[in-house]
Formats: C-alpha cells, structure tokens, sequence
C-alpha cells in the first residue's frame, strides 16, 4: 500500500448544507477546523443552478485564513467565466496561497446539470471539450508570458493578450480533468495533470486508470505525472439504517435524486466507520492518491459531526 494517500474535504459552500439560519462566513471556522484535524485539502464546486458561495470567492477567502492545507476546485465549470479573466482569478489565488492550489475542470455533461448552465452562460454546448482544452491551453499559455502574446485555436481566438499576474507555482497550479468517458480518459492522459473521477466501483477507477497511464505513455508523458485523484460521497454513522436515510435525504436534496439512484453514477460510502475505511481502500487499492470526500449533511452541525468522524479514518487509509 502507498504510504502518500492524502484526504480532503468538499467544503459545503451550497446554501442546501449550510442554509436554516446558518452564517455562512461559519465555513471558514469549518476550513479551519478540518486543517487542524489533519485533512490535507479543501475543495469548493461550482454551478449557478443551485445557491452556494461563488466557488472562487470562496477560495480567495479559504487562501486568507488557512496557512498549509491545499485548496482546489471540485469541478470548475471553465466556461461560466471569460477564459482570460478566469485565468487571472486562479494565478491571483495561487499567488495569496503561497502555491496551494489545484484546479480540476470539467466540461459539464448532459442533462440537467449540465446543458441549462451553458444557455445561462451564453455558450454554446457543443464543442464543449474543445473549448475545455483550449481555454486550459490559454490559461498555461498565459501563466507563462512575460510579453503580449496572440493565442488561435479552433473556438478561442484572442490577439494582444497581456501577460497575467505570475502564479506563485512556476507554469501554474495543477488542472486537473473530471470525467471517466473514454475521451476524457485519453485527454487526461495527454494533457492534464491529475484526474477526479467518481465511479461507483473501485474496479472501473482502476481500469480507467490505467487507460489514463497508457494515453500518457502514448503521449510521451511519465504516467506518474498525473495525480489520480477521487471524488467520493461520505457518511459515517453505526446504524446503516440510519445513514442510509440520511444519504437519501442529502441526495434528493442535492441532486433531486434517490439514494439508490445516485450510487448508479458516483462512488458513495456510507455505515460504521470500519465499513467506511474499508471501501474507501478499495479505491486506493485502485490506484487512487488523493480522496475527496463530500460529507453527507444538510446542516452545517451535520457537517462538522461528518467532519470529525471522517478524520478518525484518515490514519486507515494508508
């Protein structure tokens, strides 16, 4: 077993985790508190389809108050933001971070999550992977200038462009791609430097893992170049009845879906926390370094009860 496993959290900046009367300037307390007990990051997602802190305005905040722990991006929709404006917002976090951030992208996907933030966005949906991997182009393009520089690619075409403030890590944080599509595999291979996925089976993550390793060799890229990483829903309680219906209600309050229906298409762990640490190594067993739990509550109390008992797993993981 690797010994370099690494645990985070999503931090529940959507108003369904943190709502009832709940400040939310209490989530930074939160941050705080899960880099004491021992996570090694602090992940934010992003949608406009559902109330929640702005996923970089959060982190700009989480760069302010936290001194060590890794922050990151679970997924950034590129496309909701001006690809070099975006750019610009992400070295500036870098460089209050002191080099603690990583970006993990996706493209969205089909459905309600994921066609309706394109018409909001005033983008068009499809190409929507071309435009991914060229905006990601023009992101590492601009970390790197020291002059104005012109960048043409099939969607994105910019002239004159200015160099960006510098991000404190040299060539800029880490991008890291979501998705296990064959395509995203390939292009995570080729092009990224980690992958997040959430497949409910650990034996996909590996397969898919693998796949990811060949594209990179194909590539000419050293496999161990890209973080394999996972996103995975997390509930630990003693009573499986009772984090069965606990995970439910957090499901349909989330996504408007069934616990049973969800587990279709993400990894979720829940019951006894032996239970817990034990699928969870099935993934690491897998290949996967870097864990991103999403805590199962609906209350910010909820959450930090979550919190603690998710950090008493951390030393089983390795």
């Amino acid at each position: 077993m690797q010994n370099d496993i690494k645990a985070g959290v999503l931090l529940p900046a959507g108003q369904a985790q943190w709502g009832g009367g709940t400040d939310p300037r209490e989530l930074l307390p939160f941050a705080l508190r899960a880099e004491e007990l021992g996570f090694a990051s602090l992940f934010v997602n992003d949608s406009l389809l559902t109330p929640r802190i702005e996923a970089l305005t959060m982190l700009s905040a989480l760069a302010a108050v936290t001194r060590h722990v890794e922050l990151g991006t679970g997924a950034l929709l590129p496309f909701l933001r001006r690809p070099v404006q975006a750019a610009h917002s992400l070295a500036s976090i870098d460089l209050l971070s002191g080099g603690r951030l990583t970006v993990a992208v996706g493209a969205g996907f089909p459905g309600r999550f994921g066609r309706p933030l394109y018409e909001l966005s005033e983008v068009p949906w499809p190409d929507r992977f071309t435009r991914l991997d060229e905006t990601v182009s023009l992101w590492r393009r601009l970390w790197t200038a020291t002059e104005p520089f012109s960048f043409h690619g099939k969607l994105l075409h910019f002239d004159d462009v200015p160099p960006s403030v510098r991000p404190h890590t040299p060539g800029g944080p880490p991008i890291w791609l979501g998705g296990a599509t064959p395509a995203a595999l390939a292009r995570t291979g080729r092009h990224y430097d980690g992958w997040l996925p959430y497949p409910p089976d650990p034996a996909d993550y590996r397969t898919g893992l693998d796949t990811v390793h060949r594209a990179a060799t194909a590539a000419g890229r050293p496999p161990e170049a890209i973080t394999p990483a996972l996103f995975v829903s997390v509930l630990v309680d003693d009573d499986p009845v009772r984090a069965h219906r606990a995970m439910d209600a957090y499901a349909r309050a989330v996504y408007g879906l069934p616990l049973d229906d969800l587990r279709k298409i993400q990894a979720v762990v829940i019951g006894p926390r032996a239970e817990v640490a034990a699928r969870l190594r099935e993934y690491t067993s897998a290949g996967a370094h870097h864990l991103v739990l999403r805590l199962g509550g609906l209350t910010l109390d909820e959450q930090y009860a979550q919190l603690e008992a998710a950090a008493e797993i951390l030393p089983e993981l390795n």
